[in-house]
């Protein structure tokens, strides 16, 4: 079905579960948010979509996106214990988590793009102006993500002080 093979699948359906606890967590709390039940399973979706890509990808951008996902999910999720970043680190966690959703996402709307309907893709083509506008969405949503989060989180601080 949908021209996925087993090892497809199972990378699909380990990275499935980060999406809506993303937009979850993103609703609830703001931001990705590492420290929560939530978080923890987020953390282990994404590593088994990321970890699962290099079993079975042709494409060498797919092994820079595994690599850049890990990277930023290591360093999201290991910020609040560097303290030489001190109040910088709420920042960076937030920001590298998002950019891990994002890399999440733009596969995902390629993929779903390329292969549904099965047998009559919406996109046959990786230059179609319907996936190109799709992957720009998703930037956007990304940049204007990321500002209000930050712009969230400067609020949270001086209310606190």
């Amino acid at each position: 079905m949908f021209g996925i093979s087993p090892l497809g699948w199972l990378h699909t359906l380990g990275s499935l579960p980060a999406i809506p606890l993303a937009i979850y967590m993103l609703a609830r709390y703001g931001r990705i948010t590492p420290r929560t039940r939530a978080g923890t399973v987020y953390f282990v979706s994404m590593l088994i979509g990321a970890g699962t890509i290099f079993l079975f990808a042709h494409q060498p951008v797919s092994y820079g996106i595994a690599i850049a996902t890990i990277l930023f999910l290591m360093i999201g999720y290991g910020a609040a214990k560097m303290q030489f970043l001190g109040r910088a680190a709420i920042y960076i966690e937030t920001i590298f988590l998002s950019l891990s959703a994002f890399l999440l996402m733009v596969p995902t709307v390629s993929e779903t793009l390329r292969r549904v309907p099965d047998g009559h893709p919406f996109v046959t083509d990786l230059k179609s102006p319907l996936l190109l506008g799709a992957q720009a969405g998703l930037l956007v949503i990304l940049v204007l993500g990321v500002t209000a989060q930050i712009l969230a989180l400067r609020k949270k601080r001086k209310l606190a002080n």
